[in-house]
């Protein structure tokens, strides 16, 4: 499969590798496709096993209380691993533990790595489900110790073994080689970069040779997005750009995508980066506003983005990047809906029928064939689609948000679609809802609340039900 490889896999006290502990460490390396080390050890966790973690590993408190520590057993791993290929059943849960363990001693862990999840995509495609339950139903594989160590990297064993019989040792070695060709940054920047990006949620940012941005952008894994900028490169004349120009890279974890995408939001709108262009604050917005009176002449006015008062979003339709746009689709609009395009202000002011009335195209409030009333109500029809979304809440929110990969929360605070920022720190909480509040209206904000309260997993925490 490879020259040189190490199934391991890892029993642990929960998820997190910043917060849980490993217990138990099981491993068997091949050289040349032959065995040479079989190696398996509990490991004292210096915490308590959570009780179901206990139910569903059968390792328990008191079978690790006399076992050693990491930092004792962490010259043989590394010993083992020295040289090797990593592989493991999603080989980030583990190489991520693995890291964080090696890091409590002061040693950073520079490991290849390979994943056999992945690998079971590539050589089964057609199969959904590629966890190792899965897996052993698939290829008829048993074990007495499924979810300890050695069991689970004898099931890993049985997947190889099983696959080199049914594809060949050919479609192994080209799928392996395939997925250990991850692209590698450019020359110019340093290696040693990759040992501390982290593959969690969050922003990055490249710069060249000064402190102004080139790019921004997020991504739920900061390195895997990172290194595919520099895979693509020849695909397009804005990533080689930027991957010529770049000379150092940046990073902010965050608790999850939104987070990302807020943060990514600010930073672009803010800092100005040249290869941004989506996001950068340089459209002129506009949007209507319909009058209170149906009898008016002008029954809509164009407001434009500075004006806009968030908390009459629910008067305004439509969100436009400059007038003529906002112009254009109005007229559209009228034509589908026979709507008068003086009293839409789309015309002068002028007496008798206008011309779209002439031509049957307006049905004649200029000139009373249709009371201004009626003519009003459908114009109010014709612009419901278009219709912007009233705040949906009395006061304050906040959207929390929880990575457990990188364990970190994040509460972003939020008024009449104005975002007001983000706490870590539940004891800033109170002061933050008494900050009084500038509100000003952002679409991208607006687009993404409007998203976050459109799926089941936003937690939304409504501050008017609660005692601050």
């Amino acid at each position: 499969m490879l020259p040189s490889i190490t199934f391991l896999d890892l029993e642990t006290t929960g998820a997190t590798p910043l917060r849980d502990r490993i217990t138990e460490i099981a491993l068997v390396r091949f050289d040349n496709g032959i065995e040479t080390a079989r190696w398996q050890t509990l490991v004292n966790p210096e915490q308590p096993i959570p009780a179901f973690i206990q139910q569903l590993t059968t390792i328990s408190n008191e079978m690790v209380a006399n076992a050693p520590l990491f930092k004792d057993v962490a010259d043989t791993l590394l010993a083992f691993l020295e040289g090797s290929v990593l592989a493991a059943h999603n080989v980030r849960f583990d190489h991520g533990f693995l890291k964080s363990e090696f890091k409590r001693i002061g040693i950073t862990l520079r490991q290849k790595v390979i994943c056999t999840v992945k690998l079971s995509r590539m050589l089964y495609p057609q199969h959904k489900s590629h966890g190792l339950d899965a897996i052993m139903q698939r290829h008829n594989l048993t074990t007495i110790a499924r979810h300890r160590a050695m069991g689970d990297v004898d099931v890993m064993l049985g997947f190889i073994e099983s696959a080199q019989l049914e594809l060949g040792d050919a479609a192994i070695k080209n799928a392996a080689a395939k997925l250990m060709s991850a692209p590698s940054l450019p020359s110019h920047l340093d290696a040693n970069l990759l040992d501390d990006m982290p593959e969690t949620p969050g922003v990055y940012l490249f710069y060249g040779d000064n402190d102004l941005p080139l790019y921004i952008g997020k991504s739920v894994n900061i390195r895997a997005r990172v290194l595919s900028h520099f895979s693509s490169d020849h695909a397009s004349t804005k990533e080689m750009r930027i991957s010529q120009e770049i000379k150092r890279v940046e990073w902010i974890t965050t608790a999850g995508d939104f987070s990302a995408l807020l943060l990514e939001s600010q930073l672009v709108k803010t800092r100005q980066p040249i290869h941004n262009r989506q996001l950068r604050n340089e459209r002129q917005l506009c949007s209507w506003k319909l009058t209170k009176d149906p009898l008016a002449k002008n029954l809509l006015e164009l407001v434009r983005e500075s004006d806009i008062n968030p908390v009459e979003l629910g008067q305004l339709f439509g969100t436009f990047k400059s007038k003529r746009q906002a112009v254009e689709a109005l007229r559209s609009m009228a034509e589908a809906h026979q709507l008068c395009p003086r009293y839409l202000g789309l015309e002068a002011a002028g007496s008798g029928a206008c011309f779209s009335s002439q031509i049957k195209r307006c049905k004649g409030v200029c000139c009373g064939k249709e009371s201004p009333e009626i003519h009003y109500l459908r114009l109010q029809q014709a612009l419901i689609a278009h219709r912007l979304k009233n705040w949906p809440y009395a006061g304050k929110i906040g959207i929390r948000e929880h990575s457990g990969e990188n364990d970190k929360t994040q509460l972003h605070i939020f008024e009449y679609w104005t975002y007001l920022g983000v706490i870590e720190n539940e004891a800033e909480l109170a002061e933050k809802l008494q900050e009084s509040s500038q509100l000003k209206f952002d679409l991208d904000t607006y687009k993404l609340l409007l998203k976050a309260f459109n799926s089941p997993k936003t937690q939304v925490i409504q501050f008017n039900h609660l005692a601050v």
